[in-house]
């Protein structure tokens, strides 16, 4: 007969302490993305401007 046994405690934070840098990193990383976005963008729509003026 199986007796009830409650599951093992896991602790809710984690056992490495919070990187002081991570807010900074994360900014880092948004705006690359960002600016890696904007110019994409431009680029496409440089190249669609360079194609019209190709054909007119």
């Amino acid at each position: 007969m199986a007796t009830y046994t409650p599951p093992p405690y896991f602790p809710q934070n984690s056992l490495a302490p919070p990187d002081e840098k991570r807010y900074k990193k994360f900014k880092l990383f948004v705006f690359s993305i960002a600016l890696f976005l904007l110019l994409l963008a431009a680029g496409v729509i440089l190249g669609i401007i360079y194609l019209f003026k190709a054909f007119l």
